[in-house]
């Protein structure tokens, strides 16, 4: 199976003025886990970064944009978005849990949407911006469901469902996921190397940087390319996780935030 093939690489080209733009990923916010809120809402208060680059799954499930039309947990981050895009450009880019993400929601909470891939072109450099689900290409299960789901006809379908049934059926994929995730005999799928090598070299960058796999690290390429795996939060965890990359004239740097 090809990744995506012949994906389009969209590119955001940085100001001359930015400095810094932050990137994160995987926070998998939800109601039940403040603590990792209140990591998230500390850091939009509190960060220099020129721009913030949010590499989807920012939350734990999303089932549509009027989630946040009534008070609850998402209008809260609503709230928080808007007055973070107030400081700074904020984009998002589409990850596994929250794919119905729409314009609706950018526009209130005042987002940018990117095209996965992007390419962030910033002080020269050319960095590859992905979620990174659709490199996984091991996960053949889960390619097919992402393929359906992405697919206008599947999202307006599921969209015009009731909020509280599309809740309902998002809680019972959430809990065949994390069935499978404790199945001892289900393969972990990673990002495939080859299939990384080939988007970069098309792309005319030297790193992807993506989230999705939980697995922080700096993977070699070979000639010259190399891959950035983002951490995902968990400030409830042992040790707790609350991680970004902070990309800069001097290159890639994580920051603990713990």
């Amino acid at each position: 199976m090809t990744p995506m093939a012949n994906p389009a690489f969209s590119e955001l080209v940085a100001p001359p003025a930015w400095r810094t733009v932050d990137l994160i990923s995987d926070l998998h916010l939800q109601a039940s886990e403040l603590a990792t809120f209140e990591a998230w809402q500390g850091y939009l208060q509190t960060t220099p970064a020129d721009a913030l680059v949010i590499l989807g799954d920012l939350f734990e499930v999303w089932v549509g944009d009027d989630a946040a039309d009534q008070p609850g947990f998402e209008a809260q981050c609503v709230e928080l978005l808007q007055r973070a895009a107030q400081r700074m450009p904020v984009f998002f880019m589409h990850g596994n849990r929250d794919f119905l993400v729409g314009k609706a929601f950018a526009a209130q909470c005042g987002l940018t949407l990117l095209d996965d891939p992007t390419v962030l072109v910033l002080h020269g450099e050319r960095w590859l911006l992905s979620h990174g689900d659709a490199l996984c290409l091991d996960d053949t299960e889960y390619l097919q469901f992402r393929a359906q789901v992405r697919t206008p006809e599947w999202q307006a379908a599921f969209l015009a469902r009731p909020l509280e049934e599309r809740r309902a059926l998002a809680r019972a994929i959430r809990t065949q996921s994390e069935d499978r995730k404790r199945d001892p005999s289900a393969l972990w799928a990673d990002v495939d190397a080859n299939a990384a090598r080939e988007w970069l070299q098309r792309a005319g960058a030297s790193a992807l940087i993506h989230g999705h796999t939980h697995r922080p690290a700096v993977h070699d390429l070979g000639h010259g390319l190399r891959r950035i795996v983002l951490s995902d939060w968990d400030v409830a965890a042992h040790p707790p996780r609350a991680q970004l990359l902070c990309l800069s004239a001097a290159g890639a740097q994580r920051v603990d935030l713990r």
